[in-house]
């Protein structure tokens, strides 16, 4: 049994209907003949900050060109210079078959390429000779893209053909989105002296948005100007007025390019270019009749209508649904589960979530280090949603891209992009449904399971921090152990404890002997280990009910409860022990040595715990005194 081919499909703006429609055809070949496709997409432009897209874009990073037999680059849908040179650039090194559209300036790449040029030709010459526009105006594509150079340069041509000057001014260039067609109306309406007689579109959301301005403007169409757009897209046939436009088979480049890549594997013959026409459709916007009478037309019209509310209705319930339930989320696991819980709706076979290794990274990672450009090395698929049953695959190399590829043919598979901002947190793989290409809501989606990725990994960097400052606020630096804030919130609960049941407690009050003497003559560093040492055999002599704390510079303390007055020698025993077995441990020139003073009691109505600590502090003074006047006897 051979193998099925599999072939990468790169390209921007899923949500665009030219790449809808190309992208139809592609799905068609590709389950026909059991080729596996694997569409790794990002949404650009979305925000005026550039790190959206740059954690948009980091998609492309993720593919893995040895694990594929072919590509198809979409790279007329990539507007940044630097990403689509970097693209073209991976995909000439890996030597695989390779399709891209309307683009003749790589001879080793397949082309499938749409005629633009002759049938914008003819929309410039139908609004001169039909209409006699004289005053013509250009909403263009980016000068980086060679479809919309061609759509240029044939409004360019037909002018010049008619006599008619090309005024620069009248010219405005975008990247075919529809902020571009009301931008470009506002700036004609505010520096012209009059609108022209007609507005020429490089496509058909400009072209939709333009109209929609001028209106706002009491300006109409075809009345008082013409609009054209190009592609055909279904809003410019049943807009009104209906536009005039140009037809361009998409899905029918779509197959091709799939078709010439498979053969291209196969080793078979192919074309090195595959040029497909278009048709100019003259309708309302130009001011040409629209026949509305054909009553087949209108009930297509109404059922392709009602379905497209419908789903829109579907989706925002779906998204609105998820977003609610993904803002209560506060682990990972409870993420997962939530959205889980509504995969089902997304009408896919399967919904795979792919999370980079160091994704929830420390608070203490700075932006500038985090995980910006391509992906961690090992991921995680804390979901992999499959027909209704749950999994997850702990590790795999994002090498592989897939955490379960599939063994058969005809599979759709859209990669997108989990990310904050430009962080990186990994990525969603969406396979076998229409949801990425058809719903209006898949980028939102996205981007809402994103934000609540990040919002946990912020609410656990918070936690993180809490528990850092708590520690710092009841926990000693240097001999980690409680401070006296540690003590008192520690000691406090066991004092109340010992108190409503009527149990003895323990206080003992150590102080260190000669820690002066080791700073003058041996250093602070020294001083410092020997605080360390003591603090260490206290904490040693412990059981776990007690609760022992630096209480002062070197002063500590210790609680115990239940206690008995056969403890204060166990503890105090146990602790001059162990600082005679340090000693001879560490061999210093200097002995670390403590005075200890310990009082079991138990606990009265107008007892405290400070008056405790007092009591066992003024028994340890006493030691102390006894120490001293001991070493005077011996000295004289």
């Amino acid at each position: 049994m051979n193998r099925s081919k599999e072939i990468a499909l790169i390209m921007a703006g899923l949500d665009e209907e030219y790449q809808r429609g190309v992208l139809d055809g592609i799905i068609s070949y590709a389950k026909q003949n059991d080729v596996n496709i694997s569409c790794f997409t990002a949404f650009c432009g979305v925000v005026s900050g550039r790190g959206f897209d740059v954690g948009e874009i980091n998609i492309y990073n993720l593919i893995n060109y040895k694990m594929f037999d072919g590509v198809i680059l979409m790279i007329n849908t990539i507007q940044d210079i630097e990403t689509k040179q970097k693209l073209l650039e991976s995909a000439k090194a890996s030597l695989l078959p390779v399709a891209v559209f309307d683009c003749d300036d790589y001879p080793q790449f397949i082309n499938v390429t749409i005629d633009n040029k002759g049938a914008m030709c003819d929309i410039v010459r139908h609004v001169i000779e039909v209409h006699g526009a004289k005053d013509i105006s250009f909403i263009s594509g980016p000068k980086s893209n060679p479809e919309a150079m061609q759509r240029y340069s044939a409004y360019c041509e037909v002018l010049a053909e008619f006599g008619l000057p090309i005024d620069e001014d009248k010219v405005f260039f975008g990247d075919f989105r529809p902020s571009d067609g009301r931008r470009a109306v506002r700036k004609m309406i505010a520096e012209q002296e009059k609108i022209p007689d007609a507005v020429i579109c490089a496509n058909d959301a400009m072209a939709l948005a333009a109209i929609k301005e001028l209106n706002k403007n009491g300006i109409r169409v075809p009345e008082d100007v013409i609009v054209t757009g190009f592609d055909n897209i279904y809003n410019a046939s049943h807009h009104y007025p209906a536009l005039t436009t140009v037809d361009r088979p998409l899905a029918e480049a779509g197959s091709a390019a799939c078709e010439m890549v498979c053969n291209a594997i196969d080793c078979k013959a192919w074309e090195q270019t595959r040029k497909l026409g278009s048709k100019a459709l003259f309708s309302e916007s130009c001011g040409c009749g629209n026949d509305h009478s054909d009553i087949n037309a209108i009930r297509t019209y109404r059922k392709h209508t009602y379905a497209i509310i419908d789903n829109n209705r579907r989706d925002v319930r779906l998204l609105n649904s998820l977003i609610s339930e993904m803002s209560e989320a506060e682990t990972p696991d409870d993420c997962m589960k939530r959205i889980a819980d509504n995969a089902a709706s997304l009408e896919c076979e399967r919904l795979c979530i792919c999370l980079c290794d160091d994704w929830i990274s420390s608070y203490s990672v700075k932006i500038e280090n985090s995980l910006i450009h391509g992906y961690t090395p090992k991921m995680s698929a804390p979901l992999i949603w499959n027909k209704g049953e749950v999994s997850e695959v702990k590790c795999f190399r994002s090498s592989n891209m897939d955490p379960r590829p599939y063994t058969t043919g005809g599979n759709i598979s859209y990669y997108l992009p989990l990310h904050f901002r430009e962080r990186c947190l990994g990525y969603a793989i969406i396979s076998n449904g229409d949801f990425p290409s058809h719903s209006s809501v898949c980028h939102s989606l996205i981007m809402c399971i994103s934000e609540s990725l990040e919002n946990i990994r912020r609410l656990t960097n918070l936690n993180c921090v809490i528990e850092e400052l708590d520690k710092l606020y009841v926990i000693d630096p240097l001999c980690n152990i409680y401070n006296r804030n540690g003590f008192i919130r520690a000691a406090d609960t066991k004092f109340n404890e010992c108190r409503m049941l009527g149990q003895k407690i323990l206080i003992s009050f150590v102080d260190m002997d000669g820690l002066k003497y080791i700073n003058d003559n041996y250093g602070h560093s020294e001083g410092d280990i020997a605080l360390k040492t003591l603090a260490s055999i206290i904490k040693e002599s412990c059981d776990e009910s007690m609760v022992c704390a630096r209480f002062g510079g070197d002063e500590f303390i210790i609680l115990g409860v239940n206690a008995e007055e056969e403890d204060i020698s166990k503890v105090e025993d146990a602790i001059m022990k162990r600082i005679e077995h340090k000693n001879k441990l560490m061999s210093k020139p200097y002995k670390v040595e403590g005075s200890i003073g310990s009082v079991v009691t138990r606990i009265s109505d107008d007892m405290t715990l400070f008056k405790l600590i007092t009591k066992a502090d003024e028994i340890m003074y006493e030691q102390k005194k006894r120490k001293r006047n001991s070493r005077y006897l011996r000295r004289y």
